[in-house]
């Protein structure tokens, strides 16, 4: 069978499981179903609801592990869909269907390449790996990070880990993700006195105290990057007050924003910048902060130069590293002391009404993930 249907009709088979976070609906058993002929061993490793995979084939280092998630995001309104979201369907040279992009197109793509690369290569070097989860599009609480610290408890070291998130923007392979920024949240509750409109001398209006607050909070200016990140960022997400009548003032206002910060500022110093502020307003509060992950970044080693190379012979282009977007797993396993990057189709239309990605796109990342894997392995 040649290789872009078998990467075809595993994408295929994996869109057709409705595997709405935090649920697999199968598709872990399908890679299972793939790979064990060919001498990967199956481990399960669930945790709550979450089904998690470490599909492993090889106990020598250096150990090469591709990382991804089955679960994908809730379709919205489905008469908004051109075709059934769950129903793979070809049009237009395009796949459609949701998690075709993100990331059953990279998880098909990576598993077709371990396939065809250990037919082609049975007494290759080292290990290869796949570690999959259900949990990435939700909390990510019970997901890659446990199996992580599992296979670090079993003293199981990854060496390079390349996650099959859609990276790639006009082209497949233009853009690699060779690090990430950090992602710190904030939920602020702003406390006032409810009252009367027409008696405001006997309330405290939070919305009046937030508003000064929230002017000089989205004008500060953290840091000014690097030569791997951009300027870290806040946006505010959501604001919340009232009771639902106009003549009210509410007592009180929740906010939510989230910063993406770099690796010129700490969590603890970006917390000080915000409690020197919320100091110099002088209203009553509540707060909590929400870490869900730190900036990391892979230098130019073995992977990144395998990985530029093995695209550029693929498809012609010089790649770019980019440490742009939001976080991924690979936040988990770069603290092990990993090589992680990110490598998958174009991300255009991933969360969207209609995701597609192209069938052509498959077949150009199946041979890129194979040739990484011939010039590490």
């Amino acid at each position: 069978m040649p290789e872009t249907s078998k990467t075809l009709s595993l994408v295929k088979e994996l869109i057709s499981r409705p595997s709405v976070t935090p649920q697999d609906k199968g598709c872990q058993q399908l890679l299972i179903d793939t790979l064990e002929p060919h001498g990967f061993k199956a481990d399960k490793l669930d945790f709550a609801e979450v089904e998690n995979l470490w599909l492993r084939r090889g106990n020598e280092a250096p150990l090469f592990c591709f990382a991804g998630h089955t679960d994908v995001v809730p379709t919205g309104p489905l008469e908004s869909w051109k075709f059934d979201p769950f129903t793979a369907t070809e049009a237009d040279g395009k796949l459609y269907g949701r998690g075709s992009a993100d990331m059953k197109g990279g998880i098909a793509a990576f598993t077709a390449a371990c396939e065809r690369f250990v037919r082609d290569h049975p007494d290759h070097k080292g290990s290869i790996a796949l570690l999959i989860t259900s949990d990435e599009e939700g909390p990510a609480k019970n997901g890659t990070v446990k199996v992580v610290e599992t296979l670090q408890a079993r003293n199981e070291k990854i060496d390079w880990c390349l996650v099959g998130e859609p990276s790639s923007t006009q082209q497949t392979g233009d853009v690699i993700k060779n690090g990430r920024r950090g992602a710190l949240g904030c939920k602020l509750k702003i406390i006032g006195k409810q009252g009367h409109v027409a008696y405001p001398q006997l309330a405290n209006n939070p919305i009046h105290l937030a508003a000064p607050f929230l002017a000089e909070l989205t004008a500060i200016e953290w840091d000014n990057g690097n030569q791997f990140f951009p300027p870290t960022s806040l946006q505010v997400a959501n604001i919340n007050a009232g009771t639902g009548a106009s003549n009210v003032i509410p007592g009180t206002l929740e906010m939510d924003f989230n910063l993406r910060f770099s690796t010129e500022i700490t969590p603890d110093e970006i917390k000080q910048k915000v409690q020197k502020l919320i100091e110099k307003h002088q209203f009553d509060y509540e707060i909590e902060w929400i870490l869900t992950g730190m900036p990391f970044l892979t230098s130019e080693g073995d992977l990144v130069k395998a990985t530029v190379a093995a695209i550029k012979e693929v498809t012609g282009i010089d790649t770019e590293l980019s440490t742009s977007g939001g976080t991924s797993d690979g936040r988990f396993i770069a603290p092990t002391g990993a090589q992680v990057i990110e490598l998958g189709p174009t991300n255009a239309s991933i969360h969207q009404i209609n995701e597609c990605v192209g069938i052509e796109e498959l077949d150009i990342l199946e041979k890129i993930y194979y040739e990484i894997l011939a010039r590490l392995l």
